[in-house]
């Protein structure tokens, strides 16, 4: 690792250990990828060959029984005296390259963060007279052992009476929580901490991004230069705005409505939504919903569509930037022109660690080119 980066691995059925100097020695590169939808996954790649008797009938790494699909990885860095939890999750899959050349195979875990447990087994249930956010709850509360700990929001729905409808599941634990998530417009996703072997279970309305943004990527600037390479694009066809016609179905009204633009505070000075040339429209015509259930969704399609305007994705030296980039936060960037500098959104973050490097892969999103700031805090 670079100088003040050190790289912890722990290890473990559902209890986890500091992983066996066997394994560390070997470890050859780490990364692990953050989204801001869907799960997040890792990767790690190890050395391995014959070193002694131990190794004559079978490589000591592929039969290491902390090494098999099923086990708990946490990986932790610690960057400038401060440790970033960077994932908890579980290995599903293993990829063996054996080579002719001494000491060039390689052995492959990769895995998924906690939530990948949550998909695995069908269990039709009912839940008469209970709200979503209670239903969420009762199916996170399955998965204590892996430190999951509910954060659930309140819908803008209602308990259903058992005149109206009882709400059935039929999937997976996982695919109904999206499925309730989707249905509010809301999002869904894990992340590690607070504390070893904890995690996080967020379920609502997409967090508002804190008003200061993280420490600037910034390129062509001499020394304050960080970034190794960014790109653009810029697709004014992504934009849509959603027209509905409903009836309701507490009240039997029929209403129309249009979501125009999204709800999210603006960080470009030119949205694209606003090029009444290039803009979409979708008609919204799903049936069985409330008015408000129906705008929550209508406004989730807008705000995902947008989000896709304009991307910008590029590659940091950690050593130079001197921080972790976090995922669904803003950060600036500078030093390219004012169409593309200004604020963005982290939508993906990519750790890849090596010995003697730390890079971070990144995707950011906006609604558009032209800042709306002057000027950025270093």
């Amino acid at each position: 690792m670079p100088t003040g980066i050190t790289l912890t691995v722990r290890l473990g059925e559902k209890k986890t250990d500091p992983a066996p100097r066997l394994i560390v020695d070997a470890i050859q590169s780490v990364e692990v990828t953050h989204r801001d939808e869907g799960r997040s996954g890792f990767q790690i790649v190890l050395q391995v060959g014959r070193l002694g008797p131990a190794d004559l009938k079978n490589y000591q790494l592929l039969k290491h029984p902390l090494l098999t699909p099923g086990h708990r990885v946490i990986l932790i860095v610690t960057l400038n005296a401060k440790a970033y939890l960077l994932i908890d999750g579980i290995i599903t899959h293993q990829q063996f390259s054996p080579s002719m050349e001494p000491g060039a195979s390689s052995f492959t875990i990769t895995g998924e963060d906690v939530s990948v447990m949550m998909d695995r087994a069908e269990k039709p249930a009912q839940h008469p007279k209970q709200d979503e956010q209670r239903i969420v709850e009762q199916l996170l509360k399955n998965y204590s052992d892996y430190g999951v700990q509910p954060q659930v929001e309140k819908p803008p729905l209602s308990a259903p009476s058992e005149q109206d409808r009882i709400p059935m599941k039929q999937g997976t634990d996982l695919g109904q929580i999206q499925f309730l998530a989707q249905r509010n417009g809301f999002v869904f996703y894990i992340t590690p901490g607070p504390g070893l072997e904890k995690n996080t279970a967020y379920w609502g309305p997409p967090k508002k991004p804190r008003e200061k943004a993280q420490k600037a990527l910034t390129a062509n600037m001499g020394s304050y230069t960080n970034l190794d390479s960014i790109s653009f694009q810029h697709n004014a066809l992504s934009p849509t705005k959603v027209v509905g016609r409903l009836q309701d179905r507490q009240s039997n009204r029929i209403e129309d409505f249009t979501i125009a633009d999204s709800d999210r505070p603006h960080l470009s000075a030119n949205p694209s939504i606003q090029n009444k040339t290039c803009v979409k429209q979708t008609f919204f015509e799903q049936t069985g919903h409330t008015l408000t259930e129906a705008r929550s969704r209508a406004q989730a399609m807008t705000n995902k569509s947008v989000d896709a305007a304009v991307t910008a994705t590029g590659e940091v030296d950690t050593v130079r930037y001197g921080a972790l980039l976090q995922i669904r936060q803003l950060v600036g960037l500078r030093g390219l022109g004012y169409s593309y500098d200004g604020h963005y959104y982290v939508k993906q973050v990519t750790h890849k660690l090596r010995k003697g490097e730390y890079k971070q892969s990144f995707t950011l999103t906006r609604e558009g080119i032209t800042s709306t700031v002057d000027r950025l805090p270093v």
